[in-house]
């Protein structure tokens, strides 16, 4: 029976899409084409309906056992089987579900400054055309009647980026040498060491990986009365196109989203004063996360409290 010996496991917006295609060349790994099976979501089919466009997403999921077996039957006898689902970590009942079925795996954990980390999902879903709330700071503190109104978890902007209640969790599952702690900037800026690091840690030859693909990046979206037009029916889509194929669904998003798209320039810059607004959620879980893994994460207190910075379009 095919299963992963390797995950990675965090988080949206840190940079998995780019380590799962930089990981698919090493020789000694296999990754399906499928990235982000979200098999260990659920325990059965997942849930019919959400926010806008959830219900899409997940029909997406592949939660047989079966399919999601499947996608490791391509692999090479000698390879390390692996595939990459950032919201695992977020999901403790996908931990558990990962500790029965897959005791031994080795966990890859990307973090990212929990504020950026919130901007760059909002600004994901605002590029979509599927997050209705133009102001980032007010989305944020929209998330609660979103849970309760079962929005999924990539609609989390704060609680996805509680990193130190998450890993206190998967380090009572599983010992600390299964789990690899890396940052989203090393990725960005060393990504050779990095991917070296990585290779190390599941065992394989280093110095075969130096690059990491761009990979996921969210183009600009201006915030227009045509393109309030354009996103109010993307949305309208996203509620209703589960109920369409596929491709019909595509006839129609795709001339949408190529419309919401079309202007050039840098993307909705994240002000200082978003950012004060913002970082208070998460300042005890990273004294949490400090004390769990016994790293230092203070320079996301200070980052970007001085002069208004731009995110950096991942």
């Amino acid at each position: 029976m095919p299963l992963p010996d390797f995950l990675v496991i965090g988080v949206p917006k840190a940079g998995t899409t780019a380590l799962h295609a930089a990981l698919a060349r090493h020789p000694d790994l296999f990754l399906p084409t499928v990235k982000e099976p979200k098999f260990f979501l659920s325990a059965g089919p997942p849930p019919a309906r959400g926010g806008p466009g959830d219900a899409q997403t997940y029909q997406e999921h592949v939660w047989r056992p079966a399919d999601y077996e499947a996608l490791f039957a391509p692999a090479p006898a000698h390879a390390l089987l692996g595939e990459a689902t950032p919201f695992y970590l977020y999901d403790l009942d996908a931990q558990n579900r990962i500790k029965r079925l897959l005791p031994k795996a080795r966990l890859v954990v990307l973090l990212r400054n929990p504020v950026d980390r919130a901007h760059s999902n909002w600004t994901h879903l605002w590029a979509a055309g599927l997050e209705p709330e133009r102001d980032f700071v007010r989305a944020c503190a929209l998330e609660e009647p979103r849970r309760e109104a079962g929005w999924a978890h990539f609609w989390h902007y704060v609680s996805q980026g509680l990193y130190g209640a998450q890993l206190a969790h998967l380090l009572g599952l599983f010992s600390r040498d299964q789990v690899l702690l890396l940052r989203y900037r090393d990725l960005r800026e060393d990504p050779a060491p990095t991917l070296d690091r990585v290779c190390e840690f599941l065992g394989v030859r280093i110095g075969l990986l130096d690059a990491v693909p761009s990979q996921n990046v969210t183009p600009f979206v201006a915030d227009t009365s045509v393109n309030a037009a354009l996103r109010a029916a993307l949305r309208t889509g996203g509620q209703i196109g589960h109920h369409f194929p596929v491709p019909v669904r595509q006839v129609f998003r795709g001339p949408l989203l190529t419309a919401l798209r079309r202007q050039k320039g840098g993307r909705r810059p994240l002000t200082s004063t978003e950012r004060k607004a913002v970082l208070p959620y998460f300042v005890d879980d990273i004294a949490l996360l400090e004390e769990v893994t016994g790293l230092r994460y203070d320079d996301w207190l200070t980052a970007g409290l001085g002069p208004d910075v731009i995110d950096d379009g991942s």
